[in-house]
């Protein structure tokens, strides 16, 4: 079964950011950083836009299926 992996959590702290204010950035809750961090939660393909926008990395660099 193929699962969505990401690399939010190392890349949101090699920003020296943390949750909320990554949320705050993002117009969406800490709780919903801390899932996709997870990988409980999917997020939507612009929820995936922005955070990539944000992190100036491509999408293929934060997200990839394995």
């Amino acid at each position: 079964m193929e699962k969505t992996m990401n690399r939010l959590r190392e890349l949101r702290r090699l920003r020296g950011q943390t949750q909320e204010e990554m949320a705050r950035d993002l117009g969406v809750t800490r709780q919903t950083v801390i899932s996709v961090e997870k990988g409980e939660y999917i997020p939507s393909t612009t929820l995936a836009l922005k955070i990539a926008r944000l992190l100036k990395k491509p999408l293929e660099d934060i997200f990839w299926i394995e």
